[in-house]
């Protein structure tokens, strides 16, 4: 693969899409220096619902906005418990947009993730697709994900998927698992997150390929 790198907001399906392709063919070895503080744990939903029913959706709602977002660390802990647990609306909802120039930071919000909408239905479709490559082997139906802390410069972080784990294995290690002729170290994967009106969202996912 070509060196590059590929930013993944959650308004733009055709470059999830594409950052989604980047996941199932490669993966990261990521060794950022990051300064660890105690971890956060993910808080749990409903693995019962599906995501395209209407009591899995307002279950879905009603979990997102009871997420503990006061961090960025448990905001993304959150976003990958649910991505694993193929919970793409409740991912979603968990997702924003920072704010450029003269664009405002916006989050998630339930038309925008709704799967009867054609953005929404995108989105979700997309999300899925992630989950492949976060699922740790052996699979567990209520997977443990803890993000280790870093330092925060004013309303936005960003942590790099060996500082995150699922079910005890860090994330990059995951990925590199479902990965077919790509060695560690040729992808960085990093999760940004930003703050939007009080409440951590999961802003960006960065693959920088080498």
């Amino acid at each position: 693969m070509s060196d590059r790198q590929r930013s993944a907001g959650w308004v733009a399906g055709g470059i999830l899409m594409a950052a989604v392709m980047a996941l199932t063919g490669c993966s990261s070895g990521s060794d950022a220096a990051e300064k660890e503080t105690r971890p956060s744990k993910s808080p749990t939903a409903d693995p019962g619902k599906s995501p395209g029913s209407e009591q899995g959706d307002a279950s879905d709602a009603s979990q997102a906005s009871a997420t503990d977002q006061s961090t960025a660390e448990r905001a993304i802990a959150a976003w990958v418990t649910a991505v694993v647990k193929n919970q793409p609306k409740e991912a979603c909802l968990l997702m924003g947009e920072a704010a450029t120039g003269s664009t405002p930071a916006r989050a998630g919000t339930e038309s925008t993730c709704d799967s009867n909408s054609p953005e929404g239905k995108r989105i979700q479709q997309n999300l899925g697709q992630f989950q492949e490559s976060f699922t740790p082997d052996p699979p567990s139906a209520d997977p443990e994900v803890e993000v280790a802390g870093t330092s925060v410069t004013g309303d936005e972080t960003v942590i790099p998927a060996d500082k995150i784990t699922i079910d005890g294995q860090t994330l990059d290690k995951i990925i590199l698992s479902h990965s077919t002729g790509v060695e560690p170290g040729q992808l960085d994967v990093k999760v940004h997150s930003s703050k939007i009106e009080n409440r951590w969202y999961v802003t960006n996912l960065d693959f920088d390929i080498g």
